[in-house]
């Protein structure tokens, strides 16, 4: 896939036509001073920085998962707030993972086995696990084991969402067993600096994070997926400092939100967040929005997600409250997953019975994390952990870890959309101005060149899922 399916076409006969003596007379325009092959540090730079910029980006986040989370919402060009979206609006996240991300990550295992490092095979194997887990977490069924062969596969199938999430908790098997910190160095590592011990505890951690997104359909393999993890000796990001991020720097190199902000002014925090800090007094409020600049008497007012541009601009700019400057600053990560994330996911994993660990204990080490993450004070850390209305339900797991799980995912909007519809809670209004009947989102639609490109599998797809809507539930959405 990495260009467009009538581009290879041309380009395959192209070469099919060219003669031996065009043949020749190319190898004389190769410069001899420069490399012709990428190497494996390069590549991985590049597909980190390229997938972390998709995924925290204007695209995939805050025009389209963060609205639909309601953890930001719009002021004006409020069309994607009331779900207006066509098969053009999800086509950066399709086409930038598939011809970008996929094609480095696959040329950096290809080149691991060449070279005999296989540390470049885990840590490509971790990233691209992530890339597919995203791409099928928001369309459903996605070309998984024939994407990226080109050569043999111009027009590839669509695997069923559940193939593909089986699929890779084996890539990740595989990479955990392929990471070793006693081999061979890497370089061009943004994440983790060539520490391959947190690359094993970031592949357990993504096991653990699919094996909880099936488990309401697959409850033995999830059990049996932390098992073996406990049997290999494994360990999970066990701290705020091995939480897996890019980290940015000063433009051009900015992070997406920043440069964003610096030349708009589109996007309020949600009333739907703003109203749950509010409740629940919750310390994060001054870090998730900033104070209106005209006074108010909350000082943080959240816009409610989906009214038309007129009603959103009447609220007022200066009356209403941008996302924190936490996030729009130039070096604010792209934050993967976090400590915070990790333990909620070993509370709810201990709540299904699939470990014995204590549930409420890791929920409120989960709470303490997230807030420690932004550098709330541990007083204040404690009295919210002590309120009746913050406390673990072990009776209704779902709700306590859902709700805590989406404030603490604030801003990483395609991973708290996928929480939300597997957890069920918050339970969310629909847009106020929404087009779906009082229905919210719970998918992308796919790219609108699949149903040129890719005709017959995208339409193979569309029969096995079901329609290709916005409305439509994936497989691991079983509520």
């Amino acid at each position: 896939m990495k260009f467009g399916y009538f581009n290879i076409i041309a380009f395959s006969f192209v070469l099919f036509a060219a003669t031996s003596c065009k043949k020749e007379l190319a190898k004389t325009n190769i410069n001899p001073n420069t490399a012709q092959t990428a190497q494996p540090d390069y590549l991985l730079t590049a597909a980190s920085k390229i997938t972390a910029d998709a995924y925290w980006g204007a695209d995939n986040n805050f025009n389209s998962s963060l609205l639909i989370v309601q953890h930001w919402a719009k002021i004006q060009y409020t069309e994607p707030d009331r779900y207006i979206f066509s098969n053009s609006s999800f086509i950066s996240l399709w086409n930038t993972l598939y011809s970008q991300s996929l094609t480095d990550l696959n040329t950096i295992i290809a080149q691991a086995y060449a070279q005999g490092n296989s540390n470049y095979k885990g840590v490509a194997l971790v990233l691209r696990s992530w890339v597919f887990q995203l791409l099928t977490d928001q369309y459903g069924d996605i070309p998984y084991k024939q994407a990226g062969a080109i050569d043999e596969h111009l027009t590839p199938v669509y695997d069923a969402q559940k193939d593909v999430y089986f699929g890779l908790l084996d890539d990740l098997k595989s990479a955990q067993a392929a990471l070793d910190p006693a081999g061979k160095p890497i370089a061009g590592d943004v994440i983790y600096g060539g520490k391959i011990d947190l690359w094993k505890k970031f592949a357990n951690s993504l096991r653990l994070r699919i094996a909880l997104r099936i488990a309401d359909r697959e409850p033995e393999k999830s059990k049996q997926v932390l098992a073996d993890i406990t049997a290999e000796g494994g360990t999970y990001i066990s701290d705020n400092t091995e939480i897996a991020q890019l980290l940015y720097y000063d433009s051009p190199n900015q992070n997406p939100v920043s440069a964003w902000f610096d030349t708009r002014d589109d996007y309020r925090i949600s009333k739907s967040m703003t109203d749950k800090l509010f409740q629940l007094n919750d310390p994060r409020l001054p870090v998730y929005a900033s104070k209106t600049q005209t006074p108010t008497p909350t000082n943080y007012v959240g816009i409610p997600n989906g009214l038309t541009t007129g009603d959103a601009n009447n609220l007022g700019f200066a009356k209403t409250s941008r996302p924190g400057a936490y996030f729009t600053a130039p070096h604010a990560p792209a934050v993967i997953i976090s400590y915070a994330e990790v333990l909620f996911d070993r509370a709810e994993a201990a709540a299904r019975g699939f470990t014995s660990e204590n549930a409420a204990d890791l929920y409120a080490q989960a709470i303490q994390a997230s807030l420690r993450q932004y550098g709330i004070a541990d007083n204040d850390i404690n009295n919210y952990l002590t309120q009746p209305s913050v406390a673990f339900n072990a009776a209704n797991y779902k709700q306590s870890i859902g709700d805590q799980k989406w404030i603490a995912l604030f801003g990483n909007g395609l991973e708290a959309f996928a929480e939300w519809r597997r957890l069920d809670y918050p339970q969310l209004a629909p847009a106020v101005a929404g087009v779906l009947n009082g229905q919210i989102p719970v998918r992308f639609i796919y790219p609108g060149t699949e149903q040129s490109l890719n005709k017959e599998n995208y339409k193979t797809a569309v029969s096995n899922q079901g329609v290709d809507v916005l409305t439509t539930k994936l497989w691991f959405d079983v509520n």
